[in-house]
């Protein structure tokens, strides 16, 4: 027999909860607590727990529903986006979301969550793949320039941002930089 669908209430709630906790969390790092967030979002804390077991359990819904929104926007800048431009704007956009989630990744890493087996996160290197591919095509990008290689920066640069709280100017000079690399030099 097929789960009935979440009733409309229900699905408020949960997205209530999930707005509060990241804006809890966010703020009050390793102090907040599942009832600040059920207070944050107006509900009981049973509501919480309903819907979330445990703050690991939480967190990883955050971070899933930013991979999910991530992944529209991948999709969307991939059919509407500027070839040349969208790969880059993606790229940029991710780094700053990083940053202004690093006590939610954080908080997630301390709780031993694997995302590596949502479907958001395969789905997301799949329409990264797409993007960078018209990128090359439209000459933004060098051809020797692989999934692999944008997924390593993407990762690694995010990572950094995270873990040293990157301001919007660190921001903007260090992805310039990675930027001049990954683009078509021209000849001399």
């Amino acid at each position: 027999m097929p789960a009935q669908p979440a009733r409309a209430d229900a699905r408020r709630n949960r997205a209530r909860i999930l707005d509060a906790a990241a804006e809890v969390f966010n703020a009050r790092g390793t102090e907040a607590s599942t009832q600040d967030v059920a207070r944050a979002a107006g509900v009981g804390i049973g509501t919480v727990f309903r819907h979330f077991p445990t703050k690991g359990d939480l967190l990883r819904a955050i971070v899933v529903r930013d991979v999910e929104e991530l992944t529209a926007q991948i999709e969307a800048l991939v059919t509407d986006g500027d070839p040349a431009t969208a790969f880059f704007a993606f790229f940029t956009d991710m780094v700053a979301r990083a940053s202004s989630m690093r006590t939610i990744v954080r908080l997630l890493g301390e709780s031993g969550a694997d995302l590596q087996a949502d479907k958001p996160l395969r789905l997301w290197r799949s329409t990264i793949e797409q993007l960078l591919a018209k990128a090359r095509d439209a000459g933004a990008v060098r051809r020797d320039v692989g999934a692999e290689e944008v997924l390593a920066l993407l990762l690694s640069t995010c990572q950094a941002a995270v873990s040293a709280g990157w301001d919007a100017d660190l921001q903007q000079r260090t992805l310039g930089i990675i930027f001049d690399g990954l683009r078509i030099r021209p000849s001399p």
